[in-house]
């Protein structure tokens, strides 16, 4: 059983699919890795590191002959997988609503695609998680992002020359990413407050310190879906949750969106209005740039300017953590492969549960029912 490891090829991808310590768990269960020279270059990982954990360390085409399985963190093209044995197994992020062409292809060639953005959230995949990993970090990054952009301090200091009052963060979204970003918020001495559509989450933004803005006039609105993600609401929360936003968000110094919906592009939130609500200096992080912002004029990868506001988000907010980013990336890929290793003939055996919900291709077909669905 070969086990490749390409490197990133996406513009602006920093992570790596392994590391040193899953390399060696995976040699552990009687596979050889092959890791592509420079893979880990950008997550700071040498390659001698790869090779002291015993991986073998070449071009591309030496990585990629006769590879079993190919773990990647963005889906590579098809092109990279040339020389991997046919039906190949490659586990990676696709972005499957979005890169159809990429699904189909994978078809044609006969590889098993393998999507790590569709594990279920079910208690014993977890650890295979790899949205929440990432989901962590970026709600960590998106906070201090934001605080260098502001041009004032997050805590309240007192001075000799006078007091320095605490900024006020919101958090719009308590997901994975959300939480993450109270607790940063609050670590960081910033007055916390917090909303979501789901009104289970108004526990955990109070256990975390933060106070919970929820709107309370519309009766019987529940907005979580299956496994947890928010679904889309009705036109009745929409608009009180817009009145509650816009009450709230004149007073905010620094907001943090990160609501997604699962295979559609990213609601609105925050619209122009209400952006000129807001102070003159307060920040905007919008962790759903890459699928179109939850705030109007969002442009991924830039800080644009609206009504005194500054707007940012970046396509890709893991990648700026790549060194930790890769680590549980590639932990999560291990998990995967090793909850389903048959040590008798060596190799992973998915199960109906996990294996047909993260399977996009086999056997020169489409087989996903979420992809088959749309």
């Amino acid at each position: 059983m070969k086990i490749a490891v390409a490197k990133e090829r996406a513009e602006g991808e920093t992570r790596v699919a392994a590391t040193p310590e899953t390399v060696k768990k995976f040699i552990g269960l009687g596979a050889d890795v092959a890791v592509e020279s420079r893979a880990g270059e950008t997550a700071s990982i040498p390659d001698a590191a790869f090779a002291d954990a015993g991986a073998s360390v070449g071009d591309l085409a030496a990585t990629m002959k006769d590879a079993d399985i190919v773990l990647g963190v963005q889906a590579p093209e098809i092109a990279v997988l040339d020389g991997a044995k046919p039906g190949a197994w490659v586990a990676a992020l696709f972005a499957p609503f979005q890169n159809a062409a990429l699904v189909d292809a994978y078809a044609n060639a006969g590889f098993e695609a393998l999507s790590m953005e569709f594990m279920p959230r079910i208690t014993r995949a977890q650890s295979m998680d790899v949205l929440s990993s990432q989901s962590n970090l970026a709600g960590y990054k998106a906070v201090l992002a934001a605080a260098d952009t502001y041009g004032r301090a997050f805590p309240m200091m007192m001075t000799a020359a006078g007091t320095v009052q605490a900024a006020k963060l919101f958090v719009m979204g308590v997901g994975v990413a959300g939480l993450q970003a109270i607790a940063t918020g609050r670590r960081l001495g910033a007055q916390v407050s917090a909303t979501d559509v789901r009104s289970a989450t108004r526990e955990q933004i109070e256990s975390l310190g933060a106070k919970a803005i929820f709107v309370e006039e519309v009766e019987g609105i529940e907005g979580e879906g299956s496994g947890g993600y928010a679904t889309e609401m009705s036109d009745e929360y929409k608009a009180a949750q817009a009145k509650l936003v816009s009450e709230h968000i004149a007073k905010q110094d620094i907001v943090i969106t990160t609501a997604l919906i699962p295979g559609r592009a990213a609601p609105r939130l925050i619209t122009d209005e209400q952006i000129a609500t807001m102070k003159p200096g307060s920040v905007i992080f919008d962790l759903a740039a890459p699928q179109g912002g939850n705030v109007e004029g969002t442009v991924a990868d830039q800080a644009v300017a609206k009504h005194g506001v500054t707007i940012v988000g970046y396509s890709n907010t893991p990648a700026h953590l790549p060194a930790d980013a890769s680590a549980l990336f590639a932990r999560n890929h291990f998990n995967f492969l090793n909850a389903f290793w048959d040590a008798e003939t060596g190799k992973p055996e998915l199960d109906e549960e996990i294996g047909d919900a993260v399977r996009l291709t086999k056997g020169g077909a489409v087989v996903n029912e979420r992809l088959k669905g749309e």
